[in-house]
C-alpha cells in the first residue's frame, strides 16, 4: 500500500528495506555500502519529512484523538461531544470516543458519510456494526498507548512482534497507517481475514488478562502474566477454542505467547472488567446461546470466574 509524499511514492515495504539495510548491514568497510547506506538514509530522511498526511475529521477531544491530531499536518477538523460531523469535508472520519458514545456518533454524522468511519475501539464491534447496517466497517487496531493529554503515544512493540501489532482494516487502511507511521508508530494494513483474526486476539487478551486481573484485586497486567500465568493461560485456551468454533477460523501458532509478550510491553496497565457489552459480554453471550440450545458451555472457567467477581 502507498502513501503518497509531495515528491515521490513511499512504500512501507521499501522504507523497512532501507531501515533493514541501514541497521543490519554488516559490510560496514565497503566503500559501495558505505555510499548506499549514506544515501538511504538521506532516502529515510526525506520520508519522514515529506510524508503528506490525509487530513481527517477526528470525533473525540481525548487522549487518542489529541494524539492522531499532533500527527496530521494542521489540517484536521476535531468533533467533540454534541457536535455533528461535518458533510462536505471529504477523508476518513477517526472515531476515537468509548464504545458506549458510538451510538450518538453514529447519530451525529450524515449516512452519506458512514462509509468513511474508521473505529478505533477496543472490544467486539461486529454485532452493533451488524445491527446499524455497517457491514465491514474500517477498524485500527490499536496497540499504542496515550498516558496523558498531549503526550506522545508510546508503540506496544514486544520482544515476539518486534515489527509492531498495530494494524488497519478497510478502504481508508492506508491513509490510517500513513498518519501513524508519520506520528513515529508502527502500522500494518490487513484484508478482512487476518484482521479478524488479530482482532479476536486482542479481544482474547483483553478479556482474559482484565477477568484474571481481577480476581486477585491490584494485580496488574504485569502481575497477571508473571505471577498468575496458569490462569490466564488456562482462560486464553478456552476463549481461543471458542472464539474459533463460533467465527469458523484457525488462529495462528503461539497466541498466548505473542498476548502475554504485549502484556510484558505494557506491564503497567491496571486491570479491571469493563465494557462488559463490548468485552467479555461477548463470550459470555456464547455461553448463554449453547445452554440454550442444551448444549455444553464453551466457556465454563470464564463464566465461574465472572459470577466470582459478580460480573454476572
Amino acid at each position: 500500500m502507498a502513501t503518497t509524499t509531495s515528491s515521490f511514492t513511499l512504500t512501507t515495504s521499501s522504507t523497512t528495506l532501507f531501515r533493514h539495510y541501514i541497521t543490519k548491514s554488516t559490510s560496514i568497510n565497503n566503500p559501495r555500502t558505505l555510499i548506499f547506506k549514506k544515501k538511504a538514509s538521506i532516502f529515510m530522511a526525506a520520508a519522514t519529512t515529506t510524508t503528506k498526511v490525509v487530513p481527517a475529521v477526528i470525533v473525540g477531544g481525548g487522549r487518542v484523538g489529541k494524539a492522531l491530531q499532533d500527527m496530521g499536518n494542521g489540517d484536521d477538523v476535531i468533533v467533540k461531544r454534541g457536535e455533528s460531523v461535518p458533510l462536505d469535508f471529504p477523508g476518513p472520519v477517526l472515531v476515537c470516543t468509548r464504545n458506549d458514545d458510538l451510538e450518538a456518533v453514529l447519530d451525529s454524522t450524515p449516512k452519506s458519510r458512514w462509509s468513511d468511519l474508521v473505529f478505533f475501539q477496543n472490544g467486539m464491534l461486529e454485532p452493533w456494526f451488524q445491527s446499524k447496517g455497517l457491514g465491514d466497517a474500517d477498524q485500527v487496531l490499536a496497540y499504542f498507548a496515550v498516558s496523558k493529554l498531549g503526550e506522545p503515544p508510546t508503540d506496544g512493540k514486544t520482544d515476539t512482534n518486534p515489527e509492531g501489532l498495530t494494524a488497519a482494516y478497510g478502504k481508508w487502511a492506508s491513509a490510517v497507517a500513513g498518519r501513524l507511521i508519520a506520528g513515529g508508530l508502527s502500522c500494518k494494513v490487513l484484508e478482512k481475514e487476518p484482521f479478524q483474526k488479530q482482532m479476536l486476539e486482542k479481544l482474547i487478551w483483553i478479556c482474559a488478562f482484565m477477568l484474571v486481573g481481577a480476581r486477585h484485586p491490584g494485580a496488574s497486567v504485569g502481575a497477571v502474566e508473571k505471577e498468575y500465568r496458569s490462569e490466564v493461560s488456562s482462560l486464553i485456551s478456552e476463549l481461543a477454542a471458542a472464539a474459533a468454533a463460533e467465527k469458523g477460523i484457525v488462529f495462528e501458532p503461539a497466541m498466548e505467547d505473542r498476548l502475554c509478550a504485549y502484556s510484558r510491553a505494557v506491564a503497567h496497565f491496571p486491570t479491571a472488567v469493563k465494557e462488559f457489552k463490548w468485552r467479555n459480554g461477548w463470550f459470555y453471550s456464547l455461553t448463554e446461546k449453547a445452554i440454550a440450545e442444551g448444549k455444553p458451555d464453551p466457556c465454563p472457567l470464564h463464566t465461574a470466574w465472572l459470577k466470582e467477581i459478580k460480573v454476572i
